[in-house]
């Protein structure tokens, strides 16, 4: 089945190498472009696509408020932002506007490929800085030392499993650190969300820190 992906950025070149490298895979089709967060949201609307990649900082509207709008709108559709900030506000405020992974801009072509066809997948995308950013931040400094309901439901394997998230593993890197089969890693995973009460991987991920699990 093809990615269907709608590509933002304002920086016309920039644009243009993203939608090439994107459109150089066989299970990737870019469905429209735009320069600004309006138009991002109205193509959006237009297209459904599986992704949008969402630049944050355009003139006539920024990638933080066209992600609000576009995940309150079309839930099916996920949110991949790319940036050339590792800041801590561009990463709290992405994710509370529902964005599905972050990814910096110097992310080799490659890397973007994998990061789209991932997040399309259902698995949340995050750089290694941008992950250590949003962890170190203000929003999961500090444990919440009130229970999780959810926490308290996982197997002794699903918590492994959301330890080895923690870090940043893909459902392969987890498989081959548990030496569990990827199916049965994809299937943990499922059952890790559905407990917490979670979205996508991500919030899994603050969940886990915010109670101190890592």
């Amino acid at each position: 089945m093809t990615v269907r992906v709608v590509v933002v950025d304002d920086h016309e070149l920039l644009r243009a190498g993203l939608v090439t490298v994107l459109g150089s895979d066989g299970a990737i089709e870019v469905v429209g472009e735009a320069a600004d967060g309006p138009t991002a949201v109205r193509l959006a609307m237009d297209h459904r696509p599986d992704i949008v990649l969402m630049d944050v900082e355009m003139p006539g509207g920024d990638g933080i408020s066209a992600t609000r709008q576009i995940r309150a709108t079309l839930p099916d559709t996920r949110v991949l932002i790319l940036t050339m900030f590792d800041l801590d506000e561009y990463v709290v405020q992405g994710l509370r506007a529902g964005a599905s992974g972050f990814l910096l801009k110097t992310t080799e072509p490659r890397g973007l490929v994998q990061a789209v066809l991932a997040c399309a997948a259902g698995q949340s995308t995050i750089g290694p800085t941008v992950l250590a950013r949003l962890l170190d931040g203000v929003s999961v400094r500090l444990p919440d030392r009130r229970p999780h309901p959810g926490l308290t439901e996982l197997t002794e394997r699903e918590l492994d499993v959301l330890k080895a998230m923690t870090r940043g593993l893909s459902n392969a890197e987890i498989g081959h650190t548990l030496f569990l089969a990827e199916s049965t890693v994809k299937s943990h995973v499922a059952q890790i969300l559905a407990k917490l009460g979670v979205r996508d991987r991500l919030q899994a991920v603050v969940v886990a820190y915010r109670h101190g699990l890592d």
